[in-house]
């Protein structure tokens, strides 16, 4: 890719990379918005010919992926990433971005239900073109999310940091990643995949661009609250070892109480106080307890994790793709 206008770099050739999961409300309508975009960004002289939008389907069980290669049979603009089963949402995301990389110079990725706003895709290709390797795209507020959803994120966000986790509050996975930063993430090997958290640890130079989130088009969020804290957990053990340490700490906290109860228990004994002292004893065993359980837990997950990294299995397989040379009679 050449450079002109001094450093700037000239327009890049862009996929936008889709997941999908039964999103056959919706796909046909995403095909249409995005399609118009990119060939506007074309016509603008913003991107480069080439560009496509690449959609991912994740294991769909409806009739997504037949709307998919019914779309890109009839406009080589589309291309269709199609996965031996359902890998999830962060890995659908790695198969079309590592596929992407191939023909791209960067790549978008973008929610097919269309909330993320498309229209910013302008200042992103403005901060990749003044050398940026990764933009994230970052919601301006939370307004059109429920109370609980509100709350939920607000904690996990300070949570993340807390944890000395580098994640970007109110990032999703809108985001624009240079073939540069495509080819270092591609080094990444591990099973546990968390995006949101593992870009920023790259260290490549970023900016941020805010959006306003959009109601949905059609049908309805696939991201459950299990698959939310599954994400979350995967979140706070892919990205930080400080957990383990706090249990260090706690048990540290937990043995000096329990010395100190200790104490007290020998000096009413020795003073001839007979008291059961049922209260103290349902306390501290309780607590005790409880901090073991809890201890036990994350060290598990820990466990699990390195567990599922031993394997080496694949974080994903692909079935199909679909990609077709644009001719000038398809534009």
């Amino acid at each position: 890719m050449s450079e002109k206008d001094g450093n700037r770099r000239a327009a890049p050739v862009l996929y936008l990379v889709v997941p999908c999961y039964n999103e056959e409300e919706v796909v046909e309508r995403s095909a249409d918005v995005l399609g118009g975009k990119i060939r506007r960004l074309k016509k603008e002289g913003r991107i480069a010919e080439g560009s496509k939008v690449m959609f991912v389907n994740d294991g769909s069980r409806d009739h997504t992926l037949q709307l998919l290669h019914r779309i890109a049979s009839q406009d080589a603009l589309f291309s269709v990433v199609s996965l031996a089963g359902n890998y999830g949402h962060q890995s659908a995301i790695l198969a079309g971005m590592m596929t992407a990389r191939q023909y791209a110079d960067a790549v978008v990725t973008i929610d097919a239900d269309l909330q993320q706003d498309i229209e910013a895709l302008d200042r992103f290709l403005d901060c990749y073109g003044n050398g940026c390797e990764v933009v994230y795209g970052v919601r301006n507020d939370r307004h059109s999310d429920g109370f609980f959803k509100k709350g939920t994120a607000t904690l996990y966000y300070g949570l993340m940091h807390l944890l000395g986790s580098k994640v970007i509050t109110n990032h999703a996975d809108y985001r624009l990643m240079s073939k540069k930063a495509l080819d270092a993430l591609a080094e990444y090997q591990e099973t546990n995949l968390f995006l949101r958290g593992l870009i920023p640890t790259m260290g490549f130079a970023s900016d941020v661009v805010y959006f306003d989130v959009k109601a949905r088009e059609a049908g309805h969020s696939k991201y459950t609250l299990s698959k939310m804290m599954t994400l979350a957990m995967d979140g706070i053990t892919s990205m930080s070892v400080r957990p383990l340490r706090m249990i260090s700490a706690l048990g540290f906290i937990v043995f000096v109480f329990s010395f100190v109860m200790s104490i007290l228990s020998l000096v009413d004994w020795a003073r001839g106080n007979n008291v059961p002292g049922y209260t103290t004893t349902m306390i501290v065993s309780l607590l005790i307890g409880g901090v073991t359980l809890l201890a036990l837990g994350i060290i598990g997950e820990y466990v699990g994790k390195i567990y599922m990294e031993t394997k080496h299995r694949p974080r994903y397989i692909i079935d199909t793709l679909v990609w077709r040379e644009e001719r000038q009679e398809d534009e």
